[in-house]
């Protein structure tokens, strides 16, 4: 009679065999994903952070520099202008101005469609759902053309029945645009933080609605005191993803900008980086405008960390 160790020696290494082939093919099907994510995120990346630290000047003599292009290693020194630059600043300035009162609108809008659609007051929620969602599906920048033309007088069915504010139409003045480009941008993505909200919605289990029904509570109590609570982690990633795109904030102002001939091509820190890299602000190149990026990037990090913290410790 065999003992049970020279059985059970075959079993181990038909498993491990089994799970070295399944271990090879998870890496197979994850390896065009992978490649795909260093080529497309993680490069330029890379490219970014080496260029931030060089910057471009004339090789050779003369009044002019003469001779050809090249690139100076300069250290930290495209980082030192960025952030002493008072344009950048004002553009962050503006950023969080915007951020502070457009990030709560946008999600507590996008909070009460999400209760309204998951709600018995609702018929046919699919169609609801997807006439929330549509605007996002329309490409960002032109989304902001078409509220471009609504701001404009000569176009806009309602602009010119509005004053003009120093100088320029209603909703391109400098007290007023930077809520228009609120607007556009509340426009465009309050119905996909809605369906983050009702995905979170429709995963609590209905057994809590019914045991709250069968102890007297109301629709009001069940919504605010089982639903909204519920949704605090969909609530924590709705805000961190508007935090990142509002400090990503490029599209609107720069639509607008063409419109409103008053406003600086370093309006936005996006806004900066662009006209740098293309040369329209000085000091200018592709240098100066990762610095700027990076400064953004590392900016966006720190208020998504500070946000995270903050709410993990309000709900313990």
């Amino acid at each position: 009679m065999s003992s049970p160790s020279v059985i059970a020696e075959p079993k181990r290494r038909k498993w491990s065999r089994q799970a070295r082939h399944q271990a090879i093919s998870g890496w197979a099907f994850a390896l065009p994903f992978f490649l795909a994510f260093c080529l497309v995120f993680v490069a330029p990346i890379l490219s970014a952070v080496r260029s931030s630290v060089y910057t471009v000047k004339a090789s050779g003599g003369g009044l002019y520099g003469g001779g050809e292009m090249s690139e100076v290693f300069v250290g930290l020194e495209n980082f030192q202008i960025a952030a002493s630059s008072s344009e950048f600043w004002s553009g962050i300035g503006r950023v969080f101005l915007f951020g502070i009162v457009q990030i709560p609108v946008m999600i507590g809008v996008a909070l009460m469609l999400a209760l309204l659609i998951d709600s018995y007051l609702v018929r046919r929620p699919g169609f609801w759902r997807l006439s929330y969602f549509l605007p996002y599906a329309i490409p960002g920048l032109v989304a902001a053309i078409v509220w471009g033309y609504l701001y404009i007088p000569e176009v806009s069915p309602f602009a010119d029945m509005l004053p003009e504010i120093q100088g320029s139409p209603f909703f391109l003045s400098p007290p007023v645009v930077l809520w228009s480009m609120a607007n556009m941008t509340t426009w465009t993505f309050t119905g996909y933080n809605m369906l983050i909200f009702l995905a979170a919605l429709q995963a609590i289990p209905g057994d809590l609605y019914e045991a709250a029904r069968i102890d007297g509570a109301s629709g009001w109590k069940i919504t605010t005191q089982i639903k909204i609570p519920m949704v605090g982690s969909a609530a924590l990633l709705a805000v961190l993803l508007s935090i990142i795109g509002t400090v990503q904030l490029f599209n609107e102002p720069t639509v607008v900008a063409t419109l409103a001939t008053w406003m600086p091509k370093d309006y936005t820190p996006m806004m900066m980086a662009y006209n740098t890299m293309m040369g329209t602000l000085t000091p200018s190149g592709a240098g100066m405008a990762s610095a700027i990026s990076i400064l953004m990037a590392l900016i966006a990090g720190t208020l998504a960390v500070v946000y995270f913290l903050v709410q993990r410790r309000l709900q313990k």
